[in-house]
Parts: C-alpha cells; sequence; structure tokens
C-alpha cells in the first residue's frame, strides 16, 4: 500500500483538482490515508450528519419519522431538485423529507429536517460519535446566502472569476460547515457496524444512502453488477465530494471519502467527477490487496 497514496494524487493531479482521501476497511481497520485529516469544506455532504441526527432523535423518541409536514413554497431553500424545485404546498412524512435530503441532496429538504432537529443537535450528535473536527455552521438556506453575499452584484456569472471564488466564505473550512476525510469515514464505519444508530435505524439510513441517484462520481470506479456503493455527494463552486460505502459480493466494506477542489472554475468537469471514483477504486484495491 506503500505507493497507493502518491498514485492517488497523480490522479488527483491529473485531473486539475487538489484532493484529499481516506479509505477504510469497516472491518479489520486497514487504512489508505491521502490527506485525511485535512479540514475540508462538506457542502452537502454535510446532510449525513443531518440524517444520523434525525435518526438518532427518533430512536430516542423525540421525534416520530411518520410525522407529516407541511412544505410551503415560501419557505423552501432555493434548489433545483426536490421541494427545492416544486412550485406547490407538499405533505410528507419526516422519512420521506429525508430521503429527498439525501437521494437528491433537496437543499430545502435539509433545511425543513434542520429545523425540526436544530444545527446544536447536530453538532452534539457528531461530537458523541467521535468526530472532533466536524461542525455545522449554518443552515443550507444560510451557506447559499454567504454565496450569493461575497459574489457581490455580478451573480452567479461572477462564480467564474477566481478572485470571486477566492473570497467565498462557504470554501473555507474555518467559516462554513466542515469535516476531516478521516472524520466522514469514521461516520460510515459507525453506521455499517449499527454503531451510529439502533439497527432499526442504521438499516434505514443505509437504505436512503443506497438510494442516492447520482453515479458520476464515486459510483463511476465501480462499474460491476454485484458491487454496491451507497453515499452521499456535495458540491460548491470548484468543490465536488463524495463519501460513501462500497460493498463486495465476499462480504468486503469500505468506507471512502473524497473531497476536491478545482482550479478550473466551470460548473461541468467531468474529470473532475471521474476522478473521484478512479481514486475511491485505487484505494479499494489497495485494501483488498489487488
Amino acid at each position: 500500500m506503500t505507493n497507493v497514496p502518491g498514485r492517488i494524487r497523480t490522479a488527483f493531479a491529473d485531473a486539475g483538482v487538489t484532493g484529499w482521501l481516506h479509505a477504510v476497511d469497516i472491518d479489520s481497520g486497514a487504512e489508505i490515508d491521502a490527506g485525511a485529516d485535512q479540514p475540508v469544506v462538506t457542502a452537502s455532504v454535510h446532510k449525513l450528519c443531518v440524517l444520523v441526527a434525525l435518526h438518532q432523535e427518533a430512536a430516542a423518541g423525540r421525534l416520530d419519522l411518520t410525522e407529516q409536514a407541511e412544505c410551503l413554497p415560501a419557505d423552501r431553500t432555493a434548489g433545483p431538485t426536490g421541494l427545492g424545485a416544486m412550485l406547490d404546498p407538499a405533505r410528507m412524512s419526516l422519512r420521506d423529507i429525508a430521503y429527498l435530503m439525501t437521494a437528491v441532496s433537496d437543499n430545502a429538504a435539509a433545511d425543513h429536517l434542520l429545523e425540526r432537529v436544530g444545527l446544536d443537535t447536530v453538532n452534539r450528535t457528531t461530537a458523541r460519535l467521535g468526530l472532533p473536527r466536524t461542525h455545522a455552521t449554518h443552515t443550507f438556506r444560510r451557506l447559499l446566502a454567504t454565496i450569493k453575499e461575497d459574489a457581490g452584484h455580478g451573480g452567479r456569472q461572477a462564480l467564474a472569476d477566481p478572485h470571486v471564488i477566492a473570497r467565498l466564505r462557504a470554501l473555507d473550512p474555518a467559516r462554513t460547515n466542515r469535516s476531516t476525510p478521516r472524520d466522514m469515514t469514521h461516520l460510515l464505519g459507525a453506521i455499517w457496524r449499527d454503531e451510529a444508530c439502533t439497527p432499526e435505524h442504521g438499516a434505514a439510513i443505509r437504505r436512503l444512502l443506497s438510494l442516492q441517484v447520482w453515479p458520476h462520481r464515486m459510483a463511476s470506479g465501480f462499474p460491476f453488477d454485484d458491487v454496491h456503493v451507497a453515499g452521499k455527494t456535495g458540491s460548491l463552486p470548484t468543490v465536488r465530494n463524495e463519501t460513501g460505502v462500497i460493498e463486495y459480493p465476499d462480504g468486503g466494506r469500505y468506507a471512502v471519502a473524497v473531497f476536491t477542489r478545482a482550479a478550473n472554475t466551470a460548473v461541468t468537469l467531468p474529470t473532475a467527477d471521474a476522478v473521484i471514483g478512479t481514486t475511491a477504486r485505487l484505494a479499494v484495491d489497495a485494501l483488498r490487496g489487488l
């Protein structure tokens, strides 16, 4: 495994990104470290922390996941998916809102759950689980608001300017929702070993992560019918992340967290997306002794 971190860093550089990765065999503890303790911007990966907090609250009897919630258009955080893109009032259960937050990374759904659970509860949850460098600073509505404020009068078009990108608080781990690759694989391992929640709630979380619709990042590195990938992506200007668990038919299961920053400000960068799958595969193959 000694040369694998170097191969991973080369793959990141070839894709035009700076990247940080941690991968761990969930059962043996063997690991690959390519910047595992680097503070990183989580973006929508932090919705995984919201999901775990929600299920811990349900397990403790402080909320009912079948509770019906009114989701009104005027109260919704903007976003291109799920409730954020809908035009009419909607009524659904908390667990179905959690599905939208996880499967299609719905910002409005995430903030609705945060209103119910609270940022402080999310931070207490990650602290109890032993994630010392993971912290939720603000809601997703506030996160998007900081981008708008920092971009100034140029609006969305200004985000093509590297000088504007450099001043975005949303891209500074010290001023936004943050974690490290190691913290995120620790969390995934706890979920898969039923240490983060009761087995019933752990199974529910794993189900939702397996329903994520985006195949172009981590899953792209594992194009096999009998290999299962479950995870959560995160995106911001120049940021492309994913944390997930890869499960093989022989019982092997591996938690991988990949966080990247691109030099290019373009919204669409297929090579930057694909390198998440490439580096995850390099790490998992090494852990499997291939």
